[in-house]
């Protein structure tokens, strides 16, 4: 089930999929309402969400908390 933007939370590790490209992150810091300075896990580069889908929402795009257990 996907979760919104504005319930994500800094600290927690997240699944973006958009246009079957896949994503999986941290949150370091939230710049406003409704962007965050992430990291990416495969590459451990820094950039903000919303370079993520900067090119539009595909219908497949989902945000997922990933569980740490």
């Amino acid at each position: 089930m996907s979760i919104s933007i504005n319930t994500m939370r800094v600290g927690r590790k997240y699944r973006l999929t958009n246009y079957n490209d896949l994503f999986i992150f941290e949150t370091l810091e939230m710049i406003s309402d409704d962007d965050f300075l992430i990291k990416l896990l495969d590459t451990l580069e820094k950039c903000k969400m919303s370079e993520l889908y900067e090119y539009g929402k595909g219908k497949d795009f989902l945000i997922e908390e990933i569980d740490e257990e």
